[in-house]
């Protein structure tokens, strides 16, 4: 079974830094687009930033210049290294990714179990 597993959630005054890690295992042939989603309370989940395999990024326009999303393919982890932390970026951060779990098939989508960010002062 593959597993996603999220860390590096907390509490953080604005203005404030973190950076949430997410290590993907199991059985793992290969591992497409990684990502990270939120969902705040009374909202809908929604895409934060995505980056491929070959490293090409987006962000959502709420976190351009302020968030930053990277991977280590050879650990099978995704960052998002979030700066100038607001209040409204507080919510629930999940990380999820598309993986082949063999050499034939399709890619599947995986989520992790969510972490908490909460940005108060």
């Amino acid at each position: 079974q593959v597993q996603l597993v999220e860390s590096g959630g907390g509490l953080v005054q604005p203005g404030g830094s973190l950076r949430l890690s997410c290590a993907a295992s199991g059985r793992i042939f290969i591992i497409n687009t990684m990502g990270w989603y939120r969902q705040a309370p009374g909202m809908q989940r929604e895409l934060v930033a995505f980056i491929t395999k070959g490293g090409t990024s987006n962000y959502a326009d709420s976190v351009k210049g302020r968030f930053t999303i990277s991977r280590d393919n050879a650990k099978k982890t995704v960052y998002l290294q979030m700066n100038s932390l607001k209040p409204e970026d507080t919510a629930v951060y999940y990380c999820n990714s598309d993986i082949r779990v063999s050499a034939i098939g399709s890619y599947s989508d995986y989520w992790g179990q969510g972490t908490q960010v909460t940005v108060s002062s």
